[in-house]
């Protein structure tokens, strides 16, 4: 998984988009210090993100891209709550990344259908992956 630079980028922007309705909840905070974990930042770095950002990196491979994306899927509704503002937001975020608009709110449309609107992974992927054919 990319450098460490990236994984502290990845981390920032998760950061921000859990701010996006100007709160941290204790489950967006557990979530996060899961994935820092996840990609080796320990929690003294993780809580240095909290106040300061990471420069930005640009994921490389259209595949990191798609992680990134359900990472902040995940994020979104960890606390059981979709806000408009959070779903505008991620679908900017993914247009940004440069992923498929048509893939994006496919995405948002089905995830209504899991529990917890988890989107299992391979779901994801076959979504990516149809609108890339």
């Amino acid at each position: 998984m990319g450098t460490y630079e990236e994984k502290l980028s990845i981390l920032s922007e998760m950061i921000a988009f859990a701010r996006v309705d100007h709160s941290l909840k204790d489950s967006e905070y557990q979530f996060l210090l899961g994935v820092a974990s996840n990609l080796g930042i320990n929690k003294k770095t993780f809580e240095a993100l909290l106040n300061q950002k990471s420069p930005k990196v640009t994921l490389k491979s259209q595949a990191e891209r798609i992680v990134q994306f359900h990472r902040l899927l995940l994020l979104m509704n960890v606390d059981q709550e979709q806000h408009q503002k959070e779903i505008s937001t991620l679908y900017n975020i993914g247009l940004h990344m440069g992923l498929p608009p048509s893939a994006i709110s496919q995405v948002l449309e089905v995830m209504h259908k899991y529990p917890n609107m988890v989107v299992p992974p391979d779901v994801l992927i076959n979504i990516f992956k149809a609108h890339y054919n």
